[in-house]
């Protein structure tokens, strides 16, 4: 049987491990302890392809205890009472290490009969899972485990992997792999954050090639095409075709042109770009539409969910819907404004005390001149509303909020000013 490319090749050091710099790398807590040789109860979760079974083999590889390893989709209750039966034998005496993939699928009784040798530190567990922990792994073993959330791996991390698994498939076979930039790039780009599946790709690739007359394998971008049944998006050397194609995207939806807005969509879905088309679809909900149709950002997140839940090519069909709804929709950017001016001032320095009926403080010391508290509850007064001062001193008549010119903002001015006018 014929090992895939992605396992033949499995890095052996954590340096080797492509991405997942957030909680790999020097000063990074799983890092750290790693190096340090205490491995607690681990608990690692993210998409599929990223990582996560081969930091746990790194980590097992590691240590001294005896690695056992199950999948929670075959495992049984016996094959957990077998492995607990080592830990009182001559082979366990340094510990058991087991690694639990797709720990989600465990139902509550294997979980709970795991849950007691963990608690006795003679089973340390490493369980991998697609899903949010929190939703289906038993509390009492949660709280006992260190969670690592897995990232998808960004595309110009996945080249990193695709020209390693050229050059080591042209060290195997012993011949040479010419391979032009945009070949590594359309793979990289088309494989969705999940290595294993660019490394798969990958050797499909060269599987698919024939040598030339001088025993070279020259690789072309339409094979790769073939294999994946997608259109070839270009991307330059620099990746200045795919931004521009990004930024076309979330223009388009600004500028309420919803043709232009589906084409470029559909040209990051060709290429297999599902994150950058969710990540600026949120953003143009929030930056471009916001305060005009503020529901519109809870849409739009249960659009991306779904879309990330059901992958491509479904994912299509809730983006399209949202990305229709954002062009139709009125627009304000008042409130990316009204942050943009508050961040500023911060950022240089004009802020000043928080004024005092506002700080949190129950008993005023020795040094406090006025004493009391002055907090005024706005609950307590006609319209859930009373002046008090909130900004500090230095700031007190700052306006970084101006309503735009649209009806649902418009309608809460006028009830404000109403409001306010009645003091």
């Amino acid at each position: 049987m014929r090992i895939p490319l992605a396992d033949r090749m499995r890095p052996k050091t954590l340096e080797d491990v492509v991405g997942q710099r957030h909680i790999l790398g020097p000063g990074k807590a799983l890092q750290n302890m790693i190096e340090a040789g205490k491995i607690p109860n681990l608990i690692f979760y993210g998409p599929a392809g990223v990582g996560k079974t081969t930091v746990a083999r790194i980590i097992a590889e590691r240590s001294d205890m005896r690695l056992h390893k199950l999948n929670g989709t075959t495992a049984s209750t016996a094959d957990f009472r077998e492995i607990m039966e080592e830990t009182d034998s001559l082979m366990g005496q340094n510990g058991i290490l087991l690694y639990l993939d797709e720990i989600q699928y465990l139902n509550k009784r294997q979980q709970q009969i795991l849950l007691e040798y963990l608690e006795n530190g003679r089973i340390t567990l490493i369980a991998s899972t697609t899903e949010n922990p929190a939703f289906y792994v038993y509390s009492a073993v949660l709280s006992r485990s260190a969670v690592f959330e897995f990232k998808a791996i960004a595309p110009e991390e996945i080249e990193v992997a695709v020209r390693r698994g050229f050059d080591f498939l042209s060290e195997e076979n012993e011949y040479e792999i010419v391979v032009p930039d945009k070949v590594v790039k359309y793979i990289s780009f088309t494989c969705n954050g999940d290595v294993r599946t660019a490394l798969n790709l990958t050797e499909n690739a060269v599987n698919a090639t024939v040598p030339d007359e001088e025993g070279k394998l020259i690789l072309h971008l339409d094979t790769v095409v073939q294999l994946t049944g997608r259109s070839a998006v270009r991307y330059d050397k620099g990746g200045d075709e795919h931004y521009d194609i990004i930024s076309a995207y979330q223009k388009s939806m600004r500028g309420s042109d919803v043709d232009a807005a589906l084409h470029y969509l559909a040209r990051l879905l060709e290429a297999g770009d599902l994150p950058s088309a969710c990540r600026r679809l949120l953003v143009c909900a929030c930056e471009d539409v916001g305060l005009a149709y503020p529901n519109i950002i809870s849409i739009v997140k249960s659009a991306v969910d779904i879309a990330l839940q059901v992958g491509l090519p479904e994912a299509r069909l809730p983006l399209a819907d949202a990305v229709i709804m954002v062009c139709q929709a009125p627009k304000s950017n008042a409130a990316y404004h009204a942050i943009n001016a508050a961040m500023e001032d911060v950022h240089n320095g004009h802020t000043g005390a928080v004024p005092r009926q506002l700080q949190n403080k129950h008993v005023d010391g020795m040094d406090v001149e006025k004493k009391g508290h002055f907090y005024l509850y706005p609950h307590d007064f006609p319209h859930h509303w009373v002046d008090q001062q909130y900004l500090p001193d230095s700031l007190k008549d700052k306006v970084y909020y101006v309503p735009g010119n649209n009806k649902n903002e418009q309608a809460f001015a006028v009830y404000w000013d109403g409001i306010r006018k009645k003091k």
